[in-house]
């Protein structure tokens, strides 16, 4: 840690708070002075909030008038290199720093004092009567040599109640005492399990593992195909990180993940890990963030805005599915974790490896181009093999009306079934039916709010807008021209694919993956376990199913609408399409028994098609490559988004039409600017959304040509107005 400046008590202060203030704020150190870094208690106004000593204040107020701070925060001190991290994610993503600490500061009660909590352990006297569950509590009390629990473990350890434990505190047998909520994580061991790793996996873990062991700032992408082991050949790097003394980070994409990656970590070291995703409580966020700086915690496997935790040491990103689109964060601060991972890195001297079986363009041109490392794993761990690709010429197939599933692809499933073998049918659609139109007159149902369809959510019973979430029931009648019985769903989704499923294989077992189905993490963890056991016969699924699992009994993998990626002018279009299909074919044969995945489309020379059946993944890339370079896009160009949205249409349009007029200083830097043109969800939440893009050569200064262009202008206030550098979606 580099030496931070002290600052004596009285002593002029500059203080950063997430308050929505934007700039640096004086005030006197505390009573016993404090160091750059410290998290202060300071008075703003009639109220007390925190910040963070950013350095020297710049004595530029009436020193009378300058309030000192309250005190100084027992957490550990933000250190230099976060902060850091901090102005520099701000300055790319055009984000004030005020809201960048926001982000790295969204734990509850880091002013309050530390909580406490009651535990139990083995005291000294005799219980008055012996039972079955006292003999159970004690017996655990002494298996673990004097160990301490909460009431809860030890209630559930012991199979018994938890007024059995109170029961034995009363008569002196079990202790209760007071102790700090926020300890430290248990230690994990690198040398605890691990399984015998394959002759290419090996390879690549050495390669990993030397990375880690430089102590310096490296990138490395993994790419494995699906069922390859990445997850066991890049633990073997996080365990050389923590031989080394310093903290590791796994990022996932999905919360989903995070259940059984969480208990293949402990098969591994031996402890669980800490966690941070949002289906933490909030006493347990609090103790992750206060653990991670004190050096408590050794391994945290989270979501993105993990990336924003206040690391000691930290020494190994791991970014699993770096391609996923749920790394970047579209609303509030516009990050991508993938981008800021790497910069975190480069900044504390730590490794990153980014793992994909179908790597994202901008990742895999950087391993063509030697900025990062590349380590390959060709082959499926054991006897595990790839599964053959197949296309179902949908021009050929004969279907009733309202059905989806082809007779070639309902065959193969009932063949797979009478094996005694798994089969998933894939749709990239939640919900019963993408759209509700009315027979009488053809109007379809929009949300009120947005100007998107609302989809049918039979399970539900109710019409969900996507975008804003706003619901209400299905109408039996229609809203446009009040014809009764006329409503009807247009196009499929999963729900309605798993309707026609059950009515097609009536004495299969059918069970649903998707997120609006789950109400919480847990459930969705027992409803996959259960599908890897084999209780089910047909998985129907959305993008749930494509991210990770591992379901050892299926063997057939059908998608039943494999062009609908390919629609629209997305420039990533294809790549998503392409990541999408290898990644749920993926899914199929990943045991003994071989798989195959068929796909469903009308359009089976399209060159994406093509290249997914093909296999040929280095081909595709190249051609992507070849069409982004020669359109001067993304890896080899910078576009911008730029965002106004507002209540009343006509001013929001008119202060982008303005904006776009002068645009003096992106001109300066060769950059094009496109637009205003209403977005394409032109209405989101009653708010009308308007966008420009701006596009420059990689090179340009982007981002300080934007800050100029923007600060003409005086933003009214019944306008937001958003910059999102390095677009990922253009909705």
């Amino acid at each position: 840690m580099t030496e931070q400046s002290f600052f004596p008590e009285g002593g002029l202060i500059s203080v950063l708070t997430a308050e929505p203030i934007d700039r640096f704020l004086d005030y006197k150190a505390p009573e016993g002075g404090c160091f750059e870094g410290a998290f202060v208690e300071v008075p703003l106004g009639p109220r007390k909030v925190l910040g963070v000593v950013w350095g020297a204040g710049e004595g530029r107020f009436n020193p009378a008038k300058i309030r000192a701070a309250t005190r100084v925060m027992d957490v550990a001190p933000m250190r230099t290199e976060m902060r850091d991290f901090l102005t520099r994610s701000g300055a790319y993503t055009l984000t004030p720093i005020s809201q960048m600490l926001r982000l790295a500061t969204r734990a509850p009660g880091l002013m309050s004092p530390p909580s406490m909590r009651k535990i139990y352990r083995l005291g000294t006297g005799t219980p008055d009567r012996v039972t079955d569950a006292r003999t159970r509590v004690l017996q655990i009390l002494k298996d673990h040599g004097g160990a301490a629990f909460t009431l809860k473990e030890l209630a559930t350890l012991a199979d018994t109640g938890p007024t059995v434990v109170k029961g034995l505190v009363k008569q002196g047998v079990v202790q209760e005492f007071d102790a700090p909520r926020d300890v430290p994580f248990p230690t994990l061991d690198p040398n605890f399990g691990g399984i015998i790793l394959s002759p290419e996996q090996a390879e690549a873990s050495a390669a990993l593992c030397a990375s880690v062991e430089t102590g310096r700032y490296n990138t490395t992408l993994l790419k494995g195909v699906t069922g390859s082991g990445k997850t066991e050949t890049y633990m073997e790097a996080i365990a050389t990180c923590l031989r080394k003394g310093r903290q590791a980070l796994v990022l996932l994409p999905e919360i989903a993940l995070t259940a059984e990656f969480l208990t293949r970590v402990q098969a591994r070291f031996g402890a669980r890990p800490a966690e941070w995703h949002s289906g933490v409580t909030m006493t347990d966020r609090r103790r992750t963030w206060r653990m991670v700086g004190e050096g408590g915690a050794e391994l945290v496997v989270g979501a993105r805005s993990a990336l924003f935790l206040p690391f000691r040491d930290l020494g190994l990103i791991i970014v699993d599915e770096e391609h996923d689109g749920s790394y970047k964060q579209e609303e509030g601060v516009l990050y991508n974790a993938r981008d800021m991972a790497v910069l975190r890195a480069s900044l504390c001297s730590a490794s990153v490896i980014l793992a994909s079986a179908t790597p994202s363009l901008e990742t895999w041109n950087n391993a063509q181009t030697g900025k990062y490392n590349r380590v390959n794993l060709t082959a499926r761990y054991g006897v595990a093999e790839m599964p053959e690709m197949r296309a179902i010429d949908m021009r050929q197939e004969k279907l009733p009306a309202s059905h989806w599933i082809s007779p070639s692809l309902a065959n193969a499933v009932e063949t797979r079934m009478k094996a005694g073998e798994q089969a998933l049918l894939f749709i990239n659609r939640r919900g019963y039916a993408p759209t509700t139109v009315c027979r009488a007159c053809g109007q379809q149902v929009g949300c009120d709010f947005c100007d998107a369809r609302m989809v049918e959510h039979r399970f539900q019973n109710r019409l969900i807008c996507h975008q804003c979430g706003e619901s209400k029931p299905v109408p039996d009648t229609c809203p446009s021209c009040e014809v009764e019985g006329k409503m009807a769903p247009v196009g499929p989704g999963v729900e309605r694919l798993a309707e026609e499923v059950a009515e097609r294989f009536p004495d299969a077992r059918v069970t649903t993956l998707s997120s609006d189905l789950f109400g919480s993490a847990r459930a969705l963890k027992e409803r996959i376990e259960s599908i890897a056991a084999g209780e089910a016969d047909i998985i129907v699924g959305t993008q749930l199913v494509a991210k990770g699992h591992n379901f050892p009994h299926l063997t057939l993998v059908g998608v039943i609408d494999a062009d609908l990626g390919l629609q629209g002018s997305d420039l990533r279009a294809a790549e998503r399409t392409f990541q999408l299909m290898r990644q749920v074919a993926g899914r199929a044969g990943r045991s003994e028994k071989p798989g195959v995945a068929m796909l469903q489309t009308f359009q089976p020379e399209h060159p994406v098609i093509r290249a997914i059946l093909s296999g040929d993944e280095e081909g595709f890339w190249r051609t992507e490559c070849g069409e982004r370079q020669q359109a001067a896009v993304p890896p080899f160009g910078r576009l911008a988004g730029i965002i106004l949205s507002a209540e009343d249409a006509q001013q929001v349009f008119e202060f982008a039409g303005e904006m776009a007029r002068r645009d003096g200083p992106l001109q300066s830097i060769g950059a094009q600017v496109f637009g205003p043109a209403p977005a394409p969800i032109a209405r989101v939440r009653g708010r009308h959304r308007v966008r420009m893009l701006i596009k420059s050569d990689k090179s340009a200064p982007l981002q300080h040509a934007i800050s100029q262009w923007v600060n003409q202008f005086r933003v009214p206030n019944a306008i937001r107005l958003a910059v999102d550098i390095d677009p990922v979606n253009f909705f």
